[in-house]
């Protein structure tokens, strides 16, 4: 019986792609997220102090989430019990629960439960863990790509602690890269695999820092190079020193750049146009025009486009910077971006993309002013929060039949025009309100002399400080 188990878990090993088998078994060997897991970071004292308690794990694909989880259970010699929260119901949630309590009851022995993609669970399903989590039955693990204060529910979210994940460093992807490829035991140290540097720095840099995509692509190449129809030739000589890692026979595949660039798919951006990589990536955009900086502006509107993005998302909000950001100190900014919205609704992907570059680099390099907007908005307060203010009486209409005559509308209108250089002083509004202050940048410099001339020759109100 035992040989007939150990055939089967050895079938079962087989059959796993190589980033399960690699998967850490300690903390010593996990490698990324040194921002808290490094030593005396907050997530490493928690395990060494064996005061662990529910943990929220949000972050991109194949940056660790599934794997730590594992390392803590081995690590705290828990009860392991992993639930998909796409195939899970409330029912199996329970069974769960109902069987992690028996075994704290009668073993004094703790569960994780590690809940993958813990965002599918409604708030009914979630709500269910939430008296176990905060009697300590279970020690929660949840994994998540989704913003947790968005896709979790506030009460599990005060009893979780939240670690955010990034994704893997270059020198990360490079030790798991070779791990695998010397790992005799569950990676490919048996195959005879060179890879040469050019090869591991183009699938550092593909991978993205998704540490299973980077294993999977070493597992395809090295699996399809020993196929027949793409047998390379092999050879009796070592790399030169320095040039490649793995272990080097009598005959050896060698992992170039060919079979690297053969053996991985083109990377797929990570952008949810409705979700939160939308908002941030949005947000970096504004935020280098707003800094001159056309270089980052352009890249994070290619990334926007490249995943999937609606170009006339792109140009309506260079229309709003251009009169939020930009505003007087370069006018000619809105009617350039007013005009690459024109050409997107036109031209569309993929030839809007240049029109689009055309209007970023302008207005990423142009001067900036946001007196315009400020103004607006201080105007926009005073007539929210203040007194209502009446229209004075020679401003008010006097088109209809006893407008003027009755109720003196217009009576004493100074019409700009009749006066020298266009214009006159009189009272346009029942406050010394100066709303707009404009700035010295750009054209706008200009527009500050001529208004600063003009609130001088302008008489106050009458009662006015």
């Amino acid at each position: 019986m035992d040989l007939f188990n150990d055939l089967r878990e050895e079938n079962r090993l087989k059959a796993r792609p190589l980033a399960a088998r690699m998967r850490p078994r300690t903390l010593d060997e996990y490698v990324g997220q040194s921002h808290f897991l490094g030593p005396g970071k907050l997530l490493r004292r928690m395990l060494l102090a064996d005061r662990l308690n529910s943990l929220l794990f949000y972050g991109p694909p194949g940056c660790g989430k599934t794997a730590l989880a594992h390392v803590i259970a081995n690590h705290t010699e828990s009860r392991f019990k992993p639930l998909n929260a796409v195939a899970a119901g409330i029912k199996e949630v329970r069974e769960l629960l109902t069987e992690a309590r028996g075994h704290l009851e009668e073993l004094g022995e703790r569960t994780i439960l590690f809940i993958d993609e813990i965002h599918r669970f409604n708030r009914a399903q979630q709500d269910v863990l939430l008296p176990d989590v905060e009697d300590g039955v279970v020690i929660l693990i949840g994994a998540t790509t989704q913003n947790p204060f968005f896709a979790i529910s506030t009460p599990l979210l005060s009893r979780s602690q939240i670690f955010q994940f990034q994704p893997l460093s270059r020198d990360d992807c490079r030790t798991l890269i070779t791990r695998a490829l010397s790992d005799k035991d569950r990676g490919l140290g048996n195959q005879n695999v060179t890879v040469t540097d050019d090869a591991l720095a183009f699938l550092v840099e593909a991978c993205d820092g998704d540490a299973r995509r980077a294993l999977t692509a070493v597992e395809i190449g090295v699996k399809s190079a020993f196929a027949p129809e793409n047998a390379r030739p092999t050879s009796p000589t070592p790399l030169a020193a320095g040039k490649g890692v793995g272990e080097v026979g009598s005959s050896r595949v060698l992992f170039d750049l060919q079979l690297a660039q053969d053996s991985i798919q083109r990377k797929v951006i990570e952008f949810d146009p409705t979700g939160d990589t939308h908002y941030d990536t949005a947000s970096a955009f504004i935020k280098s025009l707003r800094g001159s900086d056309p270089d980052a502006a352009l890249y994070w509107m290619a990334r926007m486009l490249e995943g999937g993005e609606d170009p006339r998302f792109v140009a309506r909000r260079l229309v709003i910077f251009a009169s939020e950001d930009v505003g007087n100190a370069d006018p000619f900014g809105l009617v350039l971006a007013n005009a690459a919205w024109d050409a997107v609704e036109k031209v569309g992907l993929p030839e809007c993309r240049i029109n689009l570059a055309h209007a970023v680099t302008y207005l990423a390099t142009a001067q900036k002013s946001n007196a315009s907007y400020m103004a607006g908005e201080a105007a926009a307060k005073d007539v929210k929060e203040g007194r209502t203010l009446p229209v004075p009486l020679h401003l008010r209409d006097k088109s209809y039949r006893g407008a003027k005559e009755v109720l003196g509308h217009g009576v004493g209108y100074k019409y700009a025009h009749d006066f020298e250089g266009g214009w006159v002083d009189q009272e346009y509004i029942p406050t010394d309100a100066e709303y707009y202050q404009p700035t010295d940048r750009g054209h706008e410099a200009k527009i500050k002399a001529r208004l600063e001339e003009l609130r001088k020759r302008r008489k106050k109100p009458e009662g006015q400080k």
